[in-house]
């Protein structure tokens, strides 16, 4: 599959693209903090993966097809090499894409997620908000917000949510990622990266907290650095950005 996305060229530069990659229930807008903070050195792209923002919605989602759309839509660009930053299921998304394709990929960073099958589920108030708002067939912010408030408490998630709520409805496909939400807490173990790997976990994120986490992450990623951002929780690159910039550019640049 083709994904959309949105491609800065850099015209004065060499240096490798950077592909960032959102989260669930996202689009390739959330990371933008990020991914501006690399115009003026890189090529940079954002996309949308498959079943979100403007991207083509399918029935099928893995880990395994959503990294194959990346490798697809850079192909089409006749990108060979990349640099990857990904968030969340990004994350898992970009860690996936580099076991099956080590030799395409210059740096690998990984935001607040571990190569792990997670079961504790996060989402599920969110589901039903946005279900709910399906059925309800509304037409106006105000009333959707409304509603979501009877199963969200967090005015910034419902913020965040509404920013794929597009001409009376979701942008994103709400039954496939229900029907899949096993599939995306899920983690196919696969071949080890060894190439130079970055994972930023939120200090006060449950992400990459138990022991468990860290030894999937050595195991996975023999060679990789693990960093702490102080203070921020699992949307660290939001409510820390100058911190996780200065991570990343210590590893990127």
């Amino acid at each position: 599959m083709i994904l959309n996305f949105e491609q800065h060229i850099n015209p004065q530069t060499q240096s490798t693209t950077i592909v960032f990659i959102h989260g669930l229930f996202g689009s390739l807008s959330n990371l933008g903090m990020l991914a501006r903070a690399y115009f003026e050195t890189h090529h940079v792209m954002q996309i949308d993966v498959r079943n979100h923002g403007k991207s083509e919605h399918s029935e099928e989602m893995n880990y395994a097809v959503m990294a194959q759309d990346i490798v697809e839509t850079l192909d089409s660009l006749n990108i060979e090499k990349f640099s990857l930053v990904g968030h969340s299921m990004g994350g898992k998304i970009a860690m996936h894409l580099a076991q099956q394709h080590p030799n395409r990929i210059e740096k690998l960073a990984v935001l607040d997620i571990a190569p792990f099958a997670y079961t504790q589920n996060h989402h599920d108030q969110i589901f039903k908000a946005l279900i709910a708002v399906e059925q309800a067939n509304l037409s106006t912010r105000s009333e959707v917000i409304a509603l979501m408030k009877q199963y969200i408490q967090e005015d910034m998630v419902i913020q965040f949510l509404l920013k794929s709520w597009h001409k009376g409805q979701w942008l994103f496909n709400v039954n496939a990622l229900n029907t899949h939400y096993a599939d995306i807490l899920s983690w196919p173990i696969s071949t080890p990266f060894t190439g130079p790997t970055l994972f930023l976990k939120g200090e006060k994120s449950p992400y990459i907290q138990k022991d468990q986490h860290f030894e999937a992450i050595q195991a996975q990623f023999p060679h990789a650095e693990i960093t702490t951002i102080a203070e921020a929780g699992h949307w660290l690159h939001a409510e820390k950005t100058t911190d996780v910039l200065n991570a990343l550019d210590k590893f990127l640049k």
